[in-house]
């Protein structure tokens, strides 16, 4: 039998299991392996460190407190940190699809470290000695209060550390633009047809808006996440760990992480809900609509070059075209799309996972995991590459302002001088005979053309209080 057809025997509390012998996992992880061959999805390096990191800091307190030989704690934190390292990552081989709980990962974690620390100490694999994987890996926890916590610890890290600074990099990219095209005058659109006179920069500083907002709505999503259940085990009561136990294990992954982590004030909420996630997901919905909502603007105004809007060039990345020759497409912004259609589709699942609590406990954490760090980490990415490959590159063309006199809206800043029924009537002849409005004013009322170019000033229709009539 070659190496890696070798198998050790292994017990667990439902009897013995083979295991492959050089796995650092055990018949507990073996047995899930066995019942869930779901998909080939398995959880992401953020959440597998976060779990290191919670078992890190559960050993260094539960020495503290009296609970854990100094010999075990140094083995465990030395295997944990090896987990959150990614050292053991080929380790981690359960389903995303599995218990709801997601009981099965936490044990993989215990079995994984247990070993690893036993491998340590000099041990032999397999054998619970003298790394036991529940009774000192696992001490003062449970399933139900660490899965939850490492969902919230890993989406806080991503947003810290990923998402946000992402989307500052993109409200700074469309901020700059928007300066850029601030001289830039064009046609307003409304419902997809001609408004009132807008510059460029304008539109851009409605984008900018958005990232900024979008960056609040997840610094919430933030505020949310620090809340963790740990310290409630099986049901929120507590009920086998130290009371000090969740103050400790929460200080020390703030420190760890560098944002604010804490044990929440009703661990029975916090435990059979997933409000918090959900709360999150929302936010990170919102700013997958904003992107698409962007993208399809970009979409727009590139559109041509010669049979559309064009009023902007979009960056040619890649041919566009396996038959037309010459042909670029909008491809970044595409790409956008697709990730916010996939983040808002998370989201739905993650809405689903959230109403699936019963009584004590959540049994749809693991997919609400999978979906929440995917999306995070999506969005980061879309958002820095939007920026990067398409917004730094983007270009005024000169089809805008060469087309805001022969916009119809114009004639918005001649009903306070006119009337409503007279302009709509310059605007419809404008429309069936081809001339501007200012040519059929000119015809129409007794508005001198002095007249007309300052009350039809594409430029003082920009701002409040100007466009051709005094408001104060």
């Amino acid at each position: 039998m070659t190496e890696q057809h070798k198998f050790r025997t292994e017990s667990d509390s439902m009897g013995e299991f083979q295991v492959p012998a050089a796995a650092y996992y055990g018949a507990n992880t073996m047995r899930a392996v066995v019942n869930f061959p779901i998909s080939d999805l398995r959880f992401p390096r953020s959440f597998i460190r976060a779990l290191g990191q919670i078992k890190m800091a559960a050993a260094q307190t539960n020495a503290e407190l009296g609970l854990l030989p100094e010999d075990l704690k140094i083995a465990i934190t030395q295997a944990a940190q090896q987990v959150i390292d990614g050292d053991l990552d080929d380790q981690f081989v359960v389903d995303i699809f599995q218990t709801g709980s997601g009981t099965s990962t936490n044990m993989n974690v215990n079995e994984v470290i247990s070993n690893k620390a036993i491998e340590i100490l000099g041990g032999t694999l397999g054998s619970r000695k003298p790394v036991h994987p529940n009774d000192h890996v696992n001490i003062g926890q449970s399933s139900n209060d660490v899965i939850p916590t490492a969902i919230h610890v890993s989406a806080l890290r991503a947003i810290n550390d990923d998402l946000v600074p992402a989307l500052q990099q993109l409200q700074e990219g469309l901020e700059g633009k928007s300066r850029e095209f601030m001289t830039v005058i064009k046609t307003g659109r409304t419902h997809l047809q001609d408004a009132t006179p807008i510059w460029l920069g304008q539109e851009f500083l409605g984008h900018a808006g958005q990232m900024e907002r979008a960056i609040k709505r997840v610094r919430h999503a933030q505020e949310e996440l620090s809340e963790v259940a740990l310290g409630g085990t099986a049901v929120g009561t507590g009920v086998n760990t130290h009371p000090d136990f969740a103050k400790s294990v929460c200080a020390k992954l703030s420190a760890m992480l560098g944002v604010d982590v804490h044990e929440t004030t009703n661990h029975f909420q916090a435990q059979n809900t997933l409000d918090n996630v959900v709360a999150a997901s929302g936010a990170l919905k919102t700013v997958a609509v904003s992107l698409m909502k962007i993208c399809n603007d970009l979409r727009w105004l590139g559109s041509g070059p010669r049979a559309g809007i064009g009023e902007i060039e979009l960056p040619e990345v890649q041919p566009g075209s396996s038959i037309m020759p010459g042909k670029v497409n909008p491809v970044i912004p595409e790409s956008v799309c697709q990730v916010a259609a996939q983040v808002i589709g998370n989201d739905a699942a993650i809405t689903i996972g959230g109403q699936s609590g019963n009584f004590e406990i959540n049994v749809m954490m693991p997919v609400c995991a999978y979906n929440l760090l995917q999306s995070i980490d999506l969005l980061a990415a879309a958002a820095r590459n939007l920026d990067e490959q398409c917004v730094r590159g983007l270009k005024a063309t000169r089809k805008g302002p060469d087309m805001v006199d022969r916009g119809l809206a114009i004639v918005t800043t001649l009903v306070p001088h006119i009337g409503y029924d007279a302009s709509a009537a310059i605007a419809h002849k404008a429309q069936e005979t081809g001339q501007t409005v200012k040519e059929v004013a000119l015809v129409e009322t007794d508005l001198s053309p002095e007249e007309l170019d300052d009350i039809l000033d594409a430029t003082t229709m920009t701002e409040p209080g100007l466009g051709g009539v005094s408001l104060g």
